[in-house]
């Protein structure tokens, strides 16, 4: 198993909730809103004025838990260029040793 992250604008928050209830692969998912400090603030067209005067990107981190075989084609949809998030963010992918519910 492993964990898609993604830390995208929060611009494309609903975008990103469409297309990952679209997918069978991806049961839930859990948003967290974070803030993202850096020098593309710079160049982000989406940062209001008061964000780049304080110097963060307000985003959105989802986490979703993906079985091993589905990791390909949920990526593939995410980096597909016809949809709303492409070039909104990042992502990496983390091994999960264990989980499961807590009863």
């Amino acid at each position: 198993m492993k964990v898609l992250t993604l830390i995208v604008h929060t611009q494309v928050q609903q975008q990103l909730t469409e297309l990952l209830r679209s997918m069978d692969q991806a049961p839930g998912f859990t948003f967290t809103h974070v803030e993202g400090y850096g020098s593309e603030i710079e160049h982000d067209a989406f940062v209001a004025a008061r964000d780049q005067a304080l110097g963060n990107v307000p985003r959105i981190r989802t986490d979703i838990l993906l079985q091993d075989n589905d990791v390909e084609p949920v990526l593939a949809r995410l980096l597909a260029r016809h949809n709303n998030v492409i070039g909104q963010g990042v992502y990496w992918l983390t091994p999960v040793e264990q989980g499961g519910h807590i009863l």
